[in-house]
């Protein structure tokens, strides 16, 4: 039996607090209770009152008589203390908690800490504090002592906030969604969102988990929840917060420098399929989307309008997004020439108002024409469900009808949500078709379903090309990187004039010559390019080492190609990330960056190379020949697996830059920083 259970799916509930006085939390938690159907033992504790809401009220949670399976605590922070150790006397199995627990506790330590440590004695679960509880629909069990409305149907969507205003805010969505759970996960006290997560997914109604995030207080069992998910192929939808980027005067790399305070969500929901949303807005279409019954279909997006304009306005937010919208196949277009009036183009988008004869029929044969083609994964009906004098539901038919012979997703896509009829609305979703409101938050939540058809498709991980290497701690970076299999310039380290004569002469003309000193070479003027003779050597010996010291690395050029950086950040949450970015001069100029969880394996590194701006360099351009892909991709392969075995152990590594030609990939700098 999982923990949880005797709190979330409680058959006893004990209210400390109850109240019969309007508007106190009190009130609301009894009401809230009740008004759910809840049909388990209820039990109001308050010494005033000897009836509350037509049931007995006890003076004190330890004279109850029957079992306790959630206690909700209703009361204030002075209060919390004792009430906590009464309810754990009395032999509660969990607690929801409303208040802040801010203060001190009776031997002046914090509250919190003195509260956290007694339920962890105890191994009492906590919903709280600091939140609002919890909503299982299912189950009709409303633990929270806030107003939610009524008629709240069960469904498979969970959602799981840091935010109590969210918390209401989702449950008062007038969308259609049909939820299991909702949980304000308050302070997290010793029940963590990855607890619930892992609860939630193993509810047989879960199809989607919307999570609104500050945090991650259990990192291993986040990840451990995530990829079960993505096994269980369940969405999970997030959006977090509080991830600006830090106002550092300085950063220890580049690679720190772009990948800012989001690199480890970025990391992780890339690894485990979850979809990342950048607005609630954006979540609502999302999950509505999701939560549909009809299974997602390779392909891209096709769409029918009722208007010229909207359609160009889906195109160039289409386009902005990087949402597909492909071109029909000749069958296709025959069946549309069909049903279209004359001087309308049989196209994808198609802009379907004509004369209006016959509407409805051309709507739904548009649609059905549509979802018919082999490039299209999904059809919306783009159109803004306006209020009509005559209460006409025509375009609400339409997509219905349409919807009746279409095994493919579809959905009504509208363009201002302010003006959405809501009867038309809740006809068109009680047919079982999402209703996205808003033109791009629209476009995005389909983004995300044709992501989730991809990856179906996602090739099992590969295992591991280099075995893991030991005793790398103090040794030169080359070695390191040797150890790993990663190519580097020939290079040799000197510190006198004539060993670098000697070093460029070995090496063969033309050489570079770095200075040993400082990180950011470039911005000390540390770097001398295309010696190709010793005069050259000389003269660049001399003006590096005047003013930056003795030693300097003489290497061999690298004949000119694509750079890239390759890096190491340590999350604070998630551990050493691998980040694969544009290189040299440009990585910080473009932050142009995919950040991995370590090691990443063949399909993954070229999948991360192909998301970067500068990919359609990698294949040529302007009659430059493509990069070896293999090669490169290579490179980031064995640099993962370095930083998956050594990771901990350094406080920097950068590869900036690996120069990828059209015969091999190989790094020219280097740098690496031990942690003390």
């Amino acid at each position: 039996m999982n923990p949880l259970d005797h709190m979330l799916r409680a058959r006893s509930v004990a209210i400390v607090g109850a109240s019969d006085r309007v508007g106190t939390v009190g009130h609301q938690s009894v009401r809230q209770l009740l008004a759910g159907g809840f049909d388990g033992e209820v039990y109001p504790v308050n010494p005033g009152y000897e009836r509350i809401a037509g049931l007995d009220c006890y003076p004190d949670i330890r004279s109850l008589d029957g079992e306790i399976d959630v206690a909700v605590l209703a009361v204030a922070n002075s209060r919390l203390e004792d009430q906590v150790e009464s309810a754990i006397e009395a032999g509660a199995r969990s607690l929801v908690i409303y208040a802040s627990c801010h203060g001190l506790a009776a031997d002046g330590t914090s509250l919190r800490a003195r509260l956290t440590s007694l339920v962890n004695e105890a191994r009492v679960p906590v919903c709280g504090g600091n939140g609002m509880g919890f909503v299982n629909v299912e189950d009709r069990l409303r633990l929270t002592g806030f107003y939610q409305p009524p008629g709240l149907i069960p469904g498979s969507v969970c959602f799981l906030t840091h935010s109590g205003s969210l918390f209401s805010a989702m449950l008062h969505t007038d969308r259609g969604l049909g939820f299991n759970l909702v949980v304000s996960t308050g302070l997290e006290m010793n029940v963590t969102m990855s607890d619930y997560l892992g609860w939630v997914l193993e509810q047989e109604t879960t199809r989607v988990v919307a999570l609104f995030m500050e945090t991650v207080r259990d990192p291993a069992g986040f990840r451990a929840a995530l990829e079960k998910a993505d096994r269980m192929a369940i969405s999970v939808v997030a959006l977090t917060v509080g991830h600006s980027r830090r106002g550092k005067d300085a950063v220890a790399t580049h690679s720190e420098a772009i990948a800012g305070d989001d690199a480890g969500y970025e990391a992780v929901f890339d690894e485990y399929g979850v979809h990342r949303v950048s607005s609630m807005d954006e979540m609502v279409d999302t999950v509505e989307l999701l939560s549909a019954s009809r299974r997602p279909h390779r392909g891209g997006l096709g769409a029918v309008h009722d208007s010229g304009g909207e359609r160009t306005l889906l195109m160039d937010t289409a386009d902005r997004l990087g949402i597909p919208v492909p071109v029909i196949g000749e069958e296709t277009s025959a069946r549309l020439g069909k049903l279209l009036d004359p001087g309308l183009e049989a196209q994808n988008p198609v802009d379907a108002w004509g004369t209006g004869h016959a509407a409805e029929d051309v709507f739904a044969g548009c649609l059905e024409a549509l979802a018919d083609d082999p490039a299209i994964g999904l059809v919306v009906f783009s159109v803004d469900l306006t209020s009509e004098e005559d209460l006409d539901n025509a375009y609400g038919t339409a997509v219905l009808d349409a919807a009746s012979n279409i095994e493919k997703p579809i959905a009504v896509l509208t363009n201002v949500s302010s003006t959405v009829d809501p009867q038309q609305a809740a006809m068109i979703r009680k047919g079982g078709v999402p209703v996205l409101q808003g033109t791009e938050t629209g476009l995005r939540a389909i983004g995300h379903l044709i992501d989730k058809a991809a990856r179906e498709d996602r090739p099992a991980r590969e295992d591991r090309v280099t075995s893991p290497v030991t005793g790398l701690r103090g040794r030169p970076p080359i070695e390191i990187l040797d150890a790993y299999g990663i190519a580097f310039a020939n290079t040799r380290t000197v510190d006198n004039l004539d060993s670098a004569l000697a070093a460029a002469s070995e090496i063969g003309y033309p050489v570079v010559m770095k200075t040993t000193f400082g990180d950011h070479k470039t911005e000390i003027d540390g770097i001398r390019l295309d010696l190709g003779d010793a005069a050259k050597v000389e003269e660049s010996y001399r003006s590096l080492t005047s003013r930056l010291g003795p030693e300097v690395t003489v290497s061999e050029q690298v004949p000119a190609g694509v750079e890239i950086g390759l890096g190491l950040v340590t999350d604070p949450h998630f551990g050493p990330l691998v980040v694969v970015a544009a290189g040299g001069t440009l990585m910080e100029l473009l932050a142009d960056r995919i950040a991995m969880l370590p090691p990443v394996d063949r399909p993954r590194a070229s999948g991360a190379l192909s998301r970067l701006s500068v990919s359609g360099l990698l294949a040529g351009s302007r009659g430059s020949r493509p990069v070896d892909f293999d090669a490169l991709t290579d490179v980031i392969i064995r640099f993962s697996e370095l930083v998956n075995d050594h990771g901990a152990e350094f406080e920097a590594i950068d590869l900036n830059p690996v120069i990828a030609g059209p015969e091999r990939s190989v790094a020219v700098d280097v740098l690496v920083r031990w942690r003390q």
